[in-house]
């Protein structure tokens, strides 16, 4: 079983989750910038973040054996901030390097005057730079949230199906579904999606345009969310292949939008035995390992 987590905030994360993850079978991962937790106070707070993800977060992952990618965009929740709006100047700057396969996470947080403008601003971006967008709907008025960011997308020249909508339930499933968007899914131990939930839309809607994730980030997450799906797929009798299908092939034809997918190939069967951290690899003369042992 491979699986695609197209939605993880593995900075978050630590070296025991990539070796849990691969030993699980994911093997490339999307990490969307998101908020911190905590307000961040000025651009170049922005620029070290988003250099991380594409440089030591990379390379992190790619020593135990998983394929990183990235969304780069100014969150919904820090639109709000004066003192954020000029990280919309760099944007484009990032949103030119490799592995970077989507505008986002942009969209809706309290739905402010403020986050219309930064969502619209961002949407051009995708467009200019010949991006798809994934969007995070709020947690709040879920519904009235999900329409207005359909009704944003619909005023812009993104099309439907460059567009993710992630964090959706089976409130908000239709109307994402009838817009020709893309529909995701954060599978979460405690809110927004648990696994059997999960198997029951997919039984009601179909496989089609539909992307799971665990959006497992430092709250109270699990980043082998997805192949509790898988399990529960195959409990209910979906099919080996209706998983790859889900878990695998449905990320992998929404981010090769981007042209910019790097994806390993498929795993031998001895390939979870191997020694999965290069010992001598490096990154700007930095380990994984931290010394040697005595």
């Amino acid at each position: 079983m491979r699986i695609f987590d197209p939605h993880i905030h593995m900075t978050s994360r630590t070296t025991d989750d990539y070796r849990s993850m691969y030993a699980a079978g994911v093997r490339a991962v999307v990490e969307p910038s998101f908020w911190l937790g905590q307000p961040r106070t000025s651009v170049g707070s922005f620029c070290d973040y988003f250099d991380a993800l594409l440089g030591w977060e990379p390379f992190r992952a790619s020593q135990y054996g998983i394929a990183h990618h990235a969304t780069i965009g100014l969150n919904p929740k820090e639109a709000n901030d004066a003192r954020c709006r000029e990280v919309l100047d760099v944007l484009p700057r990032y949103l030119a390097k490799d592995r970077v396969v989507a505008v986002g996470e942009l969209g809706y947080d309290s739905m402010t005057p403020e986050e219309d403008e930064v969502f619209a601003a961002q949407l051009a971006l995708a467009v200019e730079h010949e991006l798809p967008a994934l969007v995070h709907t709020p947690h709040r008025d879920k519904l009235a949230g999900t329409r207005r960011t359909l009704d944003v997308v619909r005023e812009s020249d993104l099309d439907a199906g460059a567009v993710l909508v992630d964090h959706l339930n089976e409130v908000t499933v239709d109307v994402v579904a009838e817009s020709g968007c893309w529909m995701g899914f954060s599978v979460y131990p405690d809110t927004k999606m648990d696994e059997h939930r999960m198997v029951e839309i997919l039984r009601r809607h179909g496989l089609g345009r539909m992307i799971v994730n665990s959006a497992a980030d430092w709250g109270n997450s699990d980043p082998l969310k997805t192949v509790r799906v898988a399990e529960a797929l195959l409990e209910g009798g979906f099919t080996a292949d209706d998983v790859d299908r889900v878990l695998w092939r449905n990320p992998v034809e929404f981010y090769a939008q981007s042209g910019r997918l790097e994806l390993p190939e498929t795993a031998g069967p001895d390939d979870e035995q191997r020694e999965l951290v290069g010992a001598a690899a490096t990154f700007m003369g930095n380990s994984v390992l931290r010394g040697a042992r005595e």
